[in-house]
C-alpha cells in the first residue's frame, strides 16, 4: 500500500507528545488529573489523547473511584520502548 505510513510519536503534535510524558511520569491518571498536571485545556488534552489511543500509545479504562470519569495509561508497549511503536523499532 503506497503512500500509508504508520504514525509514530514522532509525527504526532506537542500536546500529545507532553500528554505522553504526563502519563510516563504520573502513571496512570483521569483526564482532569492530565489537565491538571499538563496545564493544558480539556479540549487540547481529549484531542491528545485521541491521538495516543489512535496508535495504540494510551489505553482508556473504566476509573472505578468515580465511574463518570476514565483512566489513561501508557500501553505496555509504549512503557517498554518509550513510545515508538512496533512497526518504527523493528529496522
Amino acid at each position: 500500500m503506497a503512500g500509508t505510513t504508520e504514525e509514530s510519536l514522532d509525527d504526532l503534535p506537542p500536546s500529545a507528545k507532553l500528554v505522553f510524558k504526563v502519563l510516563e511520569y504520573n502513571g496512570p491518571l483521569t483526564q482532569k488529573g492530565i489537565v491538571e498536571e499538563s496545564m493544558l485545556s480539556a479540549r487540547t488534552v481529549r484531542y491528545a489523547l485521541e491521538r495516543l489511543e489512535g496508535i495504540g500509545i494510551v489505553d482508556e479504562d473504566v476509573y472505578f473511584a468515580d465511574a463518570r470519569q476514565n483512566l489513561y495509561q501508557l500501553t505496555p508497549a509504549a512503557d517498554a520502548t518509550g513510545g515508538k511503536s512496533e512497526a518504527c523499532t523493528a529496522d
